[in-house]
């Protein structure tokens, strides 16, 4: 009888050591997951202020649409290379795209 009983408790011993380590990695994979909750959170925050940054600039005032139009009557008035046409297009289209995102928000 008491070999049953050791047998039972062991393997209770066993069944409650296994809980410990699980109820521990459970915790550490929460702790892991609300850190990188906190990273993106304030990603997000970042993100949002430079947006709004942008907001601002860009409704505020067209000196940045005003400044490239410029820039392209430059390069196309005088002989560029196409790296330059291809930068102006690239910053053309993160200017629209950011518009389009701020009026979809």
């Amino acid at each position: 009888m008491l070999a049953i009983i050791s047998k039972y408790q062991e393997e209770l011993n066993l069944a409650t050591a296994h809980e410990h380590k699980v109820a521990d990695e459970y915790a550490r994979l929460y702790a892991k997951k609300e850190a990188r909750g906190r990273v993106i959170d304030s990603l997000h925050q970042e993100a949002t202020m430079w947006m709004d940054q942008f907001a601002l600039t860009l409704n505020g005032s067209q000196e940045l649409p005003r400044l490239l139009a410029k820039a392209k009557a430059m390069v196309d008035t005088y002989s560029t290379p196409e790296e330059i046409h291809g930068l102006l297009r690239y910053c053309q289209h993160m200017i629209d795209l950011m518009a389009h995102i701020i009026r979809n928000r």
